[in-house]
């Protein structure tokens, strides 16, 4: 682990000093989300933090890039550049949802061309609609979650040094240095992001990160277990994202909404509906995303029977919640 600390270091004072920055430029060209009746800041905010954590990340890679994992690593930064190019247009100009799907399903090309993939049917094409799906998925799930002070950015701290610890657990050191660039570049962003806020990551941010931790999900392995109990782990440590996502979707299907139309329909509204303040809010997501963290790591270290118990029971969990968050809509909806 302490091999990896210095990554984390360069890559939280590179965003510490590039945030700064970021928001002039972003208030400079009017790079800026402005207050809505969908929006929870009341005052126009700097939308270009994204390109402080793209740096940061790129930063702290190409210093303390692992000479083995070139290839792979160009890929990924090659898919990250596009989604951060993309992310900073929609930012600016706002892009059509399928202009950023194709996008996103590109930056999954460039993986899968490069070996980067998933590998749990053994067969080509579903494994490879499966990498694309998984991609596509995650990059929307984190750029969802990007709806209050300090959510998206703290979550993806939390997920890649959980994803951190596990890599380096055992011994992949492609997925422990960039999960140590994203966590860097993440906490040192936070700074600023935490409510109350004086800048947001935009679009450019949350594709990057989501991207980002799309990789570290596929490239996470554990060869000596079974494949569907492998497969557990990184979907437990980005379970919240997952979880949001899923909400969400079913919320917006279910009220005959267009899924890409955003709205206060989120898991971190449902918890402000019930009292909680911004800060308390994201307190207790963040302690939610710990908890699935520690949950993944007792699945990478228990026997298969015991692994698929501590799923079942996560799985419980997360229905129950699910039915008393869409009770809260419903009876939020209905007041409202």
């Amino acid at each position: 682990m302490s091999k990896f600390l210095p990554i984390i270091i360069v890559g939280f004072f590179s965003a510490l000093v590039l945030t700064p920055l970021s928001r002039q430029l972003a208030m400079r060209f009017g790079v800026v989300d402005r207050p809505s009746g969908r929006k929870v800041h009341s005052t126009p905010m700097p939308l270009m933090g994204g390109l402080a954590i793209y740096l940061a990340i790129l930063v702290a890679l190409v210093i303390f890039s692992p000479p083995a994992y070139l290839t792979e690593l160009g890929g990924v930064l090659a898919g990250a550049s596009l989604l951060a190019l993309v992310g900073l247009w929609d930012d600016r100009r706002s892009l059509k949802p399928l202009a950023k799907l194709v996008a996103q399903i590109m930056a999954g090309v460039m993986l899968i061309a490069v070996g980067i993939q998933v590998r749990l049917f053994g067969n080509a094409v579903p494994d490879i609609g499966l990498t694309l799906l998984w991609v596509v998925g995650i990059t929307n799930a984190i750029n969802f979650l990007d709806n209050m002070d300090g959510l998206a950015a703290g979550v993806s701290a939390i997920v890649s040094l959980s994803f951190l610890i596990l890599a380096a657990s055992e011994g992949l050191g492609l997925v422990a240095s960039l999960a140590a660039a994203i966590a860097g570049a993440s906490i040192g962003f936070l700074i600023y992001n935490f409510n109350p806020a004086s800048s947001f990551m935009g679009d450019m941010g949350s594709l990057v990160l989501g991207f980002a931790l799309a990789v570290l999900g596929i490239k996470l392995e554990f060869p000596a277990r079974y494949r569907f109990v492998t497969w557990m782990i990184p979907v437990l440590v980005l379970g919240l994202p997952i979880f949001d996502t899923t909400l969400v979707v079913f919320t917006r299907i279910r009220e005959g909404r267009p899924v890409t139309q955003a709205g206060k329909d989120h898991t971190s509204h449902r918890l402000l509906a019930l009292g909680l303040s911004q800060r308390a809010t994201a307190v207790v997501l963040y302690g939610v995303c710990a908890a699935l963290g520690v949950a993944a790591w007792g699945v990478s270290r228990a026997t298969e029977e015991v692994a698929f118990a501590i799923g079942g029971a996560v799985a419980i969990v997360a229905v129950i919640a699910f039915v008393a968050l869409e009770l809260v809509r419903i009876k939020t909806t209905s007041r409202g």
